[in-house]
């Protein structure tokens, strides 16, 4: 860093509404027809050569399969060899960018998506990510936004944090970047996830290779061009699609490797980082292990709690974006006294809601991501119809014949610690457990140590000392709480985000604390007058 960069104050992106009438909503329509028709062409790209294998995948929109958006090129052995070394090679030059110059790439591709390219990146999450208007509007245009705006605020911070100078000395702190290249892995179900992991350590002077999920190709790609138009030279991300397996063990082989940033399943982020300590006397020095992984999030009512605000927050909560947020309320804790009420509200809003094609702004649900995820939810659907203590209240259903749509699903269990209240679904359902009211402190115990995961979670009370004393019980159950509202959401700069326990490091993205991993801090101390007798003053005679 050098010199005043004076980084404009970051602001929340506005969430548009997309009402009928609104210039929004003209323009996303508009986009999804041009989207829709290209069917890109999508290579690696590597040191900001096009790579095109051969090997392709096609790219399909969930909720009409037989839609082909894309074809996805898959890297081969020589392309991922040359994504590596293409990463050591440019960060020769861009780890010695000033600060300044390299926030202002970050910074121009945050005004690019708030304009021109909103609406083509919504459109294309829209379309390959069976996201509504909405959904994407909060991910793929505002998150990703804010990400872009506010990890250049928290860089400028890091670099302004030095230590004290003593008389005759001058102390500093350098903050460099990682020696080697950071690795990548995004997931499908957050276009702004797909931005912000390569993006932000490629912030602090790390150059990136970035392994997008398959599944969301479409509209990570539509950001990496957009990162091109931005300015950011070639090599310091490198774009590479490819089979997670073949590309991981490559990556995590090489000395070069020097940190991870994954959001995805806990089984797999344990087997890399096990194959991280395989490997661990390769590396040049200990790599950065950060990961957001899996949860089973929690809502827990109390007897006070607000029949209606309790009753939208889990439905918003379980059924948004099909239940494919890794925030997802996927598990439920409601007072027998409370039940009937929240049961018949809950119910109503499932049969009010529409799902089906998110081009038609009348659904409020789409498509699951893709037959995988659908067979999953599917068998275990299949397996409450049967299971003794198990009632399906609403939903249940699935059809995978045009699109992979599973119906939002509320269901009812006698025990707390069946497979659908402890295993992570990732899917439209919630499981719900009446307990007794009087066992209020009881149930809180059984909300903390029911799975493995601590992601998110919140609590609904009007009593105060009932939040007092779940605030306490659950303080380790989530690394996101939420008090009287549903545990999805968190907006960069005001609820960073991650969890611990099985869900992974915790570092929050979306803070100062995430761009902390990916810096080396070097002490300087300059004497600027140093002494020139080696002996001390108690030494003298007295």
């Amino acid at each position: 860093m050098s010199g005043t960069p004076n980084i404009p104050q970051p602001h929340n992106e506005p969430v548009l509404s997309y009402a009928p009438g609104t210039p929004e909503r003209a323009a996303l329509k508009g986009a999804l027809g041009v989207v829709g028709a290209e069917r890109p062409d999508i290579p690696a790209v590597v040191g900001g050569k096009e790579i095109r294998s051969g090997d392709t995948q096609n790219v399909v929109s969930p909720h009409c399969h037989a839609r082909v958006l894309s074809t996805l090129h898959q890297a081969g052995q020589g392309t991922i060899d040359a994504a590596i070394a293409a990463a050591v090679e440019a960060q020769r030059d861009w780890a010695h960018w000033r600060f300044e110059d390299r926030a202002a790439v970050f910074l121009r591709a945050a005004d690019l998506l708030a304009g021109a390219y909103r609406q083509r990146i919504n459109a294309a999450t829209m379309l390959g990510q069976s996201k509504t208007a909405f959904q994407a509007e909060i991910d793929s245009a505002c998150e990703l936004i804010d990400f872009l705006r506010f990890n250049v605020h928290y860089a400028e911070q890091i670099y302004r944090e030095q230590p004290q100078s003593a008389p005759g000395a001058w102390n500093r702190m350098d903050h460099r970047p990682l020696e080697g290249f950071v690795y990548a892995i995004t997931p499908f179900n957050f276009t702004a996830i797909g931005g912000n992991l390569p993006t932000a350590p490629a912030l602090m002077g790390n150059t990136v290779v970035w392994k997008p999920a398959h599944t969301a190709a479409l509209s990570n790609w539509h950001f990496y061009r957009l990162l091109e138009e931005a300015g950011l030279p070639p090599g310091v991300i490198n774009f590479l699609p490819g089979d997670p397996i073949a590309v991981s063990r490559s990556l995590l082989a090489s000395p070069h490797f020097a940190g991870i940033h994954f959001t995805g399943s806990t089984a797999v982020f344990r087997s890399l980082w096990k194959e991280i300590g395989d490997n661990l006397d390769r590396y040049r020095s200990y790599p950065r292990i950060v990961g957001e992984t899996g949860g089973k999030d929690f809502v827990v009512a109390h007897p006070s709690a607000d029949i209606d605000a309790l009753a939208v927050a889990l439905v918003r909560g379980a059924y948004e974006y099909q239940g494919q947020k890794c925030s997802a309320a996927s598990r439920a804790y409601i007072p027998d006294t409370l039940w009937p009420a929240v049961r018949d509200r809950v119910v109503a809003m499932i049969e009010d809601i529409r799902m089906g094609d998110v081009s038609d702004f009348r659904n409020f649900m789409g498509a699951v991501i893709d037959h995988r995820a659908f067979a999953r939810i599917r068998d275990h659907l299949e397996a409450a119809r049967t299971a003794p203590g198990v009632r399906i209240v609403a939903g249940g259903g699935a059809d995978d014949s045009v699109g992979y749509f599973v119906q939002p699903t509320l269901l009812q269990v006698d025990d707390p610690g069946y497979r659908t209240m402890c295993e992570e679904i990732f899917g439209p359902v919630l499981t719900a457990y009446v307990y007794p009211a009087a066992r209020w402190s009881e149930t809180l115990g059984l909300v903390d140590r029911t799975g493995p995961y601590a992601l998110t979670g919140a609590v609904f009370a009007r009593d105060r000392a009932a939040l007092v004393e779940a605030d306490r019980v659950l303080r380790q159950a989530a690394g996101n709480y939420y008090v009287n509202d549903k545990p999805t959401g968190a907006v960069v700069g005001q609820q960073p985000f991650g969890g611990a326990r099985a869900s992974g490091t915790n570092d929050k993205a979306g803070s100062v604390l995430n761009l902390l991993r990916w810096v080396s801090p070097r002490s300087i101390k300059e004497t600027l007058a140093p002494p020139r007798e080696y002996r001390y003053p108690f030494m003298a005679e007295a």
